[in-house]
Order: structure tokens, then C-alpha cells, then sequence
């Protein structure tokens, strides 16, 4: 692999807490090594279009509490083509990037992943999304902060719930990971998770009903992942088959990306930059920086994309056990 000399850092996809202290980190590690900097912003995009600017220490001072991401991001359409590869590439050659840092979550790490192939430029990537998904990583970026956020809204929709005794199905996101429900059901002391782990083999809502809500409880918390519909499917459900009940739906949405990360996500993110750019002097590409056991870890693109990142069965029995 050729010397590096100066790196290009992003974000992309669904903006994650967190995300700032992984570009400052990313950015004062590199700089600490005697390397260049330069932000890319909007992602794909702004590697496409070519907007992109040097950083210092100081164009990452002062942002390790803020959410969201100052990098700004961005879905890009014209990044699947290979015409636009070649465009960001193009763009790498003439601001003198040798080597990449994408932070984000499945696609965009397929991305990097294509262009390291198609260019062989060196590329790792920071595992940033809430909502858990990546394989090979005990916690991805943005996702201690999102749990909290919902556990905070739950809490409040639980004096709502028994003042009136009602029963909420509360939709979190994870359309096809059920992390942010299972635990924050666990956390927030909710009856139920629904989750895509479980879709396919069982119905969710009667193994539910099952456990005793008909007998005892008359005011409930159920968090729904976002996928099939989601709560106001199972809302829907529950006011045909058990019109007895008074039945509410609350849709998190897009409050769950928002606010100041979490202490743990900051600390996550700076361990995590500074990792990047060690993975880099010592060679490495095509990999993802993960946590396993409290240990920085590098897992190949490969497997961190394409492996499905399993639910512990031992928090769905916990759920069980604590919700009677």
C-alpha cells in the first residue's frame, strides 16, 4: 500500500449521536500523526461534486457533544453507478487523498467497500447507526444515545398508559433489527418487544395476549420495531380481536436520531477514530473498526455487511420472565 500523507473523512446514511466525536477523533488522530485532513461533506455526494475542505484541530473543536453530524449527509443515488465512483475517485487524486474513512452504517460501508475494490484506495469504516445492526461490533455509534432517548419517552407514555388505563404500542426504529426494541422494552419496563428476529415464526401479538394481559393488566406498554406495518398494524389488530381494550399508537420517528450523544457514545466514537487511523499505519483496508469485549477490533467489510447480527435469545427470556 502506497504512503499516506493525507485522508478524507465522511459520514452517510441516517445521521447517528455520535458521529461528531468520530470525526474529531478521526481528525486529531490523524493530524497527531503528521497526516492531512479533509472533511467531505454530504457524504457520497460531496466526494462526487468535490466539496470538500482541509480540517485542523480547530474545525473539530467544540462539536464531540453535539448530534447529528457537521459533515452534514446524505443517500446518493448517483454513488451506486460506477460513473459516480469514478467521479469520487477522481475527486480523491486531486485533493491528494490517499485513504478513506467512512462513517456509517450497511450501505454505507457496501459503498466503501466497492470503491476500495474498484480503486484500491484504503478504506475503513466506523460502524455509525442506532440502530445496532452491524456484525462483528457489540455497539455501534448512536446507538447507547437512540436507547436512551426512547427509554426517556417511554417512561412518559407509561403516566399516560395507567392513568387511563390504556394499552400503547409504541413504534421504535429497526426495520430489520430489533435491538432498540428488545432493550428498550427491557429498560422501560414494558410488557412486550415485537421485532423482525421473531416475525417469522411466530405471532408476536397472540403470544403476547397469551402471557396474561387479558387477565390481569388493562394498561401495557408494547414496543413495535418499524418494519410490516409497524405499531398501527398491531393497533389495528388489537382493536379488531380485542375491542376490550383501549388501544393508543405513539411513533418515535425520527426523535430517536436526535439530541447530544450519550457519555458512552462519545467514548465509543474517540476510541473508535483514533483505532481508524492505527488500522491505517498498520496496513489495514476493507475493514470495520468494532468493540468486542471492550476491545478495539478490525472485522472485514465483508462480514460486517453481510452478516446478520443475531438478538440474544437471553434478553428475549428476561423480557418474558419480568413482563407477568
Amino acid at each position: 500500500m502506497a504512503e499516506i500523507r493525507s485522508i478524507g473523512v465522511l459520514t452517510s446514511g441516517g445521521d447517528a449521536p455520535g458521529m461528531n466525536a468520530a470525526v474529531r477523533a478521526v481528525t486529531r488522530s490523524a493530524i497527531y500523526a503528521g497526516w492531512k485532513v479533509f472533511g467531505i461533506y454530504r457524504g457520497y455526494d460531496g466526494l462526487i461534486s468535490g466539496d470538500i475542505k482541509e480540517f485542523t484541530t480547530e474545525s473539530v473543536s467544540g462539536i464531540i457533544f453535539e448530534g447529528g453530524t457537521v459533515l452534514r449527509t446524505a443517500r446518493s443515488k448517483e454513488f451506486m453507478t460506477p460513473e459516480g465512483r469514478r467521479k469520487a475517485y477522481d475527486n480523491c487524486v486531486r485533493y491528494g487523498i490517499d485513504a478513506l474513512i467512512v462513517i456509517g452504517g450497511n450501505g454505507s460501508l457496501a459503498g466503501a467497500q466497492e470503491l476500495a475494490r474498484e480503486y484500491g484506495i484504503p478504506v475503513i469504516g466506523l460502524p455509525g447507526t442506532i440502530d445496532n445492526d452491524l456484525y462483528g461490533t457489540d455497539n455501534t455509534i448512536g446507538y447507547d444515545t437512540a436507547l436512551n432517548t426512547i427509554v426517556e419517552c417511554v417512561d412518559k407514555i407509561h403516566d399516560t398508559a395507567n392513568s387511563h388505563n390504556r394499552i400503547f404500542f409504541v413504534e421504535v426504529m429497526g426495520r430489520d433489527a430489533g435491538f432498540l426494541a428488545q432493550n428498550s422494552a427491557i429498560a422501560a419496563g414494558a410488557e412486550a418487544a415485537i421485532i423482525p428476529e421473531s416475525s417469522t415464526d411466530i405471532d408476536q401479538l397472540a403470544a403476547y395476549i397469551e402471557r396474561g394481559i387479558r387477565k390481569s393488566k388493562r394498561s401495557s406498554i408494547v414496543i413495535v420495531s418499524e418494519k410490516d406495518g409497524g405499531a398501527m398494524h398491531y393497533a389495528e389488530r388489537m382493536r379488531k380481536e380485542y375491542p376490550e381494550f383501549d388501544v393508543r399508537v405513539s411513533i418515535l420517528g425520527y426523535l430517536q436520531r436526535g439530541g447530544r450523544p450519550s457519555a458512552l457514545d462519545r467514548i465509543l466514537a474517540s476510541r473508535m477514530g483514533v483505532a481508524a487511523i492505527e488500522a491505517l499505519k498498520e496496513g489495514q483496508t476493507n475493514v470495520m473498526i468494532g468493540i468486542d469485549d471492550n476491545r478495539m477490533v478490525y472485522i472485514p467489510f465483508a462480514r460486517a455487511i453481510k452478516k446478520d447480527k443475531p438478538i440474544d435469545e437471553e434478553l428475549i427470556n428476561v423480557l418474558s420472565i419480568l413482563s407477568i
